[in-house]
């Protein structure tokens, strides 16, 4: 009986002050705060209150609360653990497999630069150290420093 009283109470105070609210035209703002005073009552009406007041008092109902909060702290552990270590073992060994199996070696990194074969007397590397002696370009940033100079950096 105390809670209805107390619910009654919070969406009679809730709605005056939806109603001044709506007096300074922000009725936007007003209807939010008409909304949330309206729920207690509902709560009060279909047995809500009722109901959670009857869970609270009861010490069985505060450790079945404590088991879900150990299952759900144990599930959260086993994701970190499994996270940081990769995922499951079957995981772990497909990645691997497939990394193997993608390894490329160093040499075939390189992109081919002639669309035929290489004359015999130019070994394949030649033109890899043509390519090392010249400059490489010098990059552009003037549109990166246009705009930090306009943001004052």
């Amino acid at each position: 009986m105390l809670a209805e009283t107390v619910c009654s109470a919070v969406s009679a105070a809730g709605l005056g002050i939806a109603a001044i609210t709506a007096y300074r035209k922000r009725f936007l703002a007003a209807t939010r705060i008409a909304a949330y005073s309206l729920v207690p009552v509902g709560l009060v009406m279909t047995g809500v209150v009722q109901w959670v007041s009857g869970i609270v008092f009861k010490p069985s109902v505060w450790l079945g609360f404590g088991l879900l909060g150990v299952a759900w702290l144990l599930f959260m552990t086993t994701r970190a653990v499994e996270r940081r270590t990769g995922g499951t073992r079957k995981e772990r060994r497909a990645a691997a497999a497939a990394a193997q199996r993608d390894a490329v070696a160093p040499a075939a990194s390189a992109p081919s630069l002639g669309g035929g074969r290489a004359p015999a007397a130019q070994p394949a590397a030649q033109p890899a150290a043509k390519a090392k002696a010249q400059p490489a370009p010098a990059e552009d940033f003037s549109d990166i420093e246009a705009i930090l100079k306009k943001h004052g950096i």
